[in-house]
């Protein structure tokens, strides 16, 4: 047994015995080379193909994606937005975790669906719109403050902002925020102004952002009463003053100025609801916001016939608007006052078709509406008549004549007056020779009929008309025929609405328009509840649960909350309860 301290030592190995194991050693070491030489072209090969997998997985995947989009943009949802793009976001993610097995780096040459091409052109379309529109404001010298309305290019969210809401609100009325006075004049100017907000009662002490000032009837005179107020500034003020009375005195500066603020408001609205489709309801800006704008554009004060620049100006504002459902949807809810901007409402909606008069709705449904129009009151006067005649001028020529004819064999006009008045549009606008009554319609088969009777509730709905009016047609066709393919029907076109307006329907439908309860009110809508909660729609009950809860949770007594579950205890309780339960109404 050896020591810590003893060397152990191989026995040398003889010059003889290497030259002998060389051959075998050197033979070994090329096997080895070229087994290494094979696995590295076998890896090479291996991983050639893996990048090969994954970038065929990578574009087929985005190809599906892309046809996905597709048809998601041609359902009829509000929500479309929102769902493409998380198919892009999924496909964005697919694509990262591929390019991490295969490069490490993701193609720059990705496909886009085409509806988000569509969007990100309007939006460009939009930002492009925006600084000529501010700048025509500015120089026409609107009585709003330049540096807020150049904030609105760099910013357009900052319209939303309360300050700009402010000045907004303060434009349209002739008032000037209380903020604005104090930074430009200083607060010993505010008594050269009238508080329009503070009230004694109803609102006695407001916050001091939200106060509105308006300029005295008689403000040179307090001017010089009050002379050792801010004297400096008097000349800044008169100057004020002018450009606010200035921009409601009627002139052609201020219908200008008041078109200008109309287009800006229009371009930063739809800009503000594509940027943010996930949060805002389409029924809320494009039946709500944007008609009230459109009307104000498109229809001249102080005129009995349409203007035709003022027209121009509203539609092309309207070709901002992507979906064409959403475009209808806003001509659908405006004019609703009736006169002449109903009659601009059913102009902008013949003339955004693209070939009305191979457009069933336009002959069968919204013509004879036209005709209707035009002769109430009857026009017996001169000057009624050439208000058809100028507004039929803006229409095709195809329509004229059919709304010649129409007018010529109208029952609110006497069989001379018609006539009279059809040879007069024939001769203004050079129509021919218009017939005197059209030929009887041949008997419509049923089945035809009662297709066309649910386009029209269909075409309602897709135009977000009045939830009344959407409830009316219903009623309309039931009391035409009533029985459970009848009631099937109305309630599958119900399912296919957004579920607010399903909401808003469910409420109106028992009610006439004269008050009183339908006798099939109650059957109808125990119907509706009975199939609301049932397991086959539960994805339309989740729809229509949802929207419920967010109401309660922001109003618990809405009106539209209160009367819809109100309603469904009345058509089955038990289906009304489960409903209330669901929501969390007590």
């Amino acid at each position: 047994m050896s020591t810590p301290d003893t060397l152990i030592t191989a026995k040398p190995v003889s010059v003889e015995e290497i030259q002998k194991g060389w051959r075998d050693l050197h033979l070994r070491v090329q096997q080895l080379e070229m087994k290494r030489e094979a696995l590295e072209q076998e890896g090479k090969a291996l991983r050639s193909l893996l990048e090969r997998v994954v970038e065929h997985r990578q574009k087929s995947h985005s190809e599906l994606i892309n046809l996905l989009s597709g048809l998601v943009s041609k359902l009829p949802i509000n929500d479309v937005g929102v769902v493409v793009s998380k198919l892009v976001e999924h496909n964005s993610h697919v694509a990262e975790v591929s390019a991490a097995l295969a490069r490490g780096k993701i193609e720059a040459t990705m496909i886009q669906p085409a509806v988000l091409r569509v969007l990100d052109d309007a939006k460009r379309k939009l930002v492009a719109a925006l600084e000529p529109t501010v700048e025509d404001l500015i120089k026409l010298d609107a009585p709003l403050h330049a540096a807020l309305l150049r904030s609105f290019v760099n910013n357009p969210e900052s319209f939303h902002e309360p300050s700009a809401v402010r000045a907004a609100r303060g434009f349209v009325k002739g008032q000037v925020p209380r903020e604005r006075i104090v930074r430009e004049f200083g607060p010993e100017a505010l008594v050269l102004f009238q508080d329009v907000t503070t009230d004694p009662k109803n609102n006695p002490r407001p916050k001091a952002e939200d106060i509105m000032m308006a300029f005295p009837p008689d403000f040179a005179g307090v001017l010089k009463q009050n002379a050792s107020v801010v004297p400096d500034k008097h000349k800044e003020l008169q100057a004020l003053h002018d450009r606010v009375v200035g921009s409601r005195d009627g002139s052609g500066k201020a219908r200008a100025q008041r078109a200008a603020f109309l287009r800006l408001c229009f371009i930063l609205e739809l800009l503000h609801y594509y940027e943010n489709q996930s949060t805002e309801t389409p029924d809320v800006v494009f039946a709500q916001r944007l008609p009230p704008i459109i009307e104000q554009l498109a229809v001249p004060q102080g005129q009995e016939v349409p203007d035709e620049k003022m027209l121009k100006h509203a539609e092309a504002l309207l070709d901002f608007v992507i979906s064409q459902d959403h475009r209808l949807s806003v001509i659908s809810n405006t004019g609703k006052a009736g006169g002449l901007a109903k009659t601009i409402r059913y102009l902008m909606r013949f003339r955004c078709e693209k070939d009305p008069a191979q457009s069933p709705r336009v002959l069968n449904e919204l013509m004879p509406e036209f005709i209707r129009h035009l002769v109430t009151p009857p026009p017996k006067t001169e000057a009624q008549q050439k208000a058809i005649v100028a507004a039929l001028r803006f229409i095709d020529p195809l329509l004229q004549k059919l709304t010649a004819k129409g007018l010529a064999v109208s029952d609110k006009l006497g069989k001379a007056d018609g006539e009279a008045l059809g040879k007069l549009l024939a001769k203004e606008l050079n129509l021919g020779t218009v017939e005197e009554a059209p030929k009887a319609a041949a008997a419509m088969p049923p089945e035809t009929e009662r297709q066309l009777a649910w386009d029209k509730v269909k075409n309602l709905i897709n135009d977000r008309a009045d939830p009344t009016a959407i409830a009316a047609g219903i009623r309309e066709r039931l009391h035409a025929k009533y029985d459970s393919d009848e009631i099937k029907h109305g309630w599958v076109l119900l399912t296919e609405a957004d579920p607010m307006l399903f909401v808003r329907v469910f409420s109106q439908f028992p009610y006439l328009p004269d008050g009183k309860t339908d006798p099939i009110g109650k059957p109808v809508l125990e119907a509706y509840v009975v199939r609301l909660t049932h397991e086959k729609y539960a994805a339309t009950y989740n729809k229509v649960l949802n929207s419920l809860r967010n109401m309660f949770k922001v109003k618990p007594d809405s009106p539209a909350l209160v009367n819809f579950v109100s309603l469904a205890r009345w058509a089955d309780a038990e289906c009304g309860a489960k409903i209330a339960a669901d929501i969390g109404m007590h």
